[in-house]
């Protein structure tokens, strides 16, 4: 059912099948449509590099979707720079559940995201602009979790994300292999911005070779923010 690619960077792809059955269920077919989109249309249209096709699954598909481990039963969530909608559209197919909008300012990219919504029947909003608008906080902001995958060095990504999500909500930023570098660097800057945390979490442990990393953090209440401010004055 599964169409995969192998090169020499694809030790082996056995494993893909049951991966996608498992995370994507009976939405699997939708899941394969996407994929087909990505490496033809997305291809085409500049959206994916050609070089990712046979590692769309394991790097991309898969990788995006195990993110839903971290998001409660019936979220909103933003995604950030949605781009060719990683990793907004596999939560939104894996998740049919959540309630996702697509923030991306390019027009091409909001073109295909639109597109693919439609084609797939998500239930997902492509929201065109960035997510520090005043108009795009008033369309997609008060969610429960803002995602961002490869948009921003984490402190400008926290400035962006943490106005999206009401007091409690969290922002999922999927990082790689410096995530902990890049949370020590800007640790106090995301203090100031009213994230709690942040801590870097692991997601599909045994859903895919590599874990998918994340950091997580969460906005905190006002009153929180005042008594720390109150405590150091």
């Amino acid at each position: 059912m599964f169409h995969v690619e192998h090169d020499s960077t694809d030790e082996s792809a056995d494993w893909v099948p049951d991966a996608v059955q498992r995370v994507f269920g009976d939405r699997a077919d939708l899941a394969q449509q996407y994929w087909t989109s990505l490496s033809t249309d997305g291809v085409e249209r500049g959206l994916i590099g050609p070089r990712e096709v046979p590692r769309l699954w394991e790097r991309h598909l898969l990788n995006c979707a195990v993110v839903g481990e971290l998001i409660p039963d019936g979220a909103s969530v933003v995604d950030v720079g949605s781009g060719a909608g990683l990793p907004g559209i596999p939560l939104a197919i894996a998740r049919p559940d959540l309630t996702v909008f697509l923030v991306e300012p390019l027009l091409r990219r909001s073109v295909y995201l639109a597109e693919i919504v439609d084609a797939l029947g998500l239930s997902a909003t492509v929201v065109r602009g960035r997510a520090e608008q005043p108009g795009v906080v008033k369309e997609a902001g008060g969610a429960d979790v803002v995602t961002s995958r490869a948009v921003a060095p984490l402190e400008k990504l926290a400035r962006w994300s943490l106005p999206l999500v009401h007091e409690g909500g969290v922002m999922l930023a999927l990082k790689g292999s410096t995530a902990e570098d890049e949370i020590e660097r800007d640790r106090a800057a995301l203090t100031r911005l009213g994230a709690s945390g942040p801590d870097v979490v692991l997601c599909g442990r045994d859903v895919v070779p590599q874990p998918t990393i994340v950091v997580r953090a969460e906005r905190v209440h006002r009153t929180h923010r005042a008594s720390r401010f109150s405590a150091g004055s």
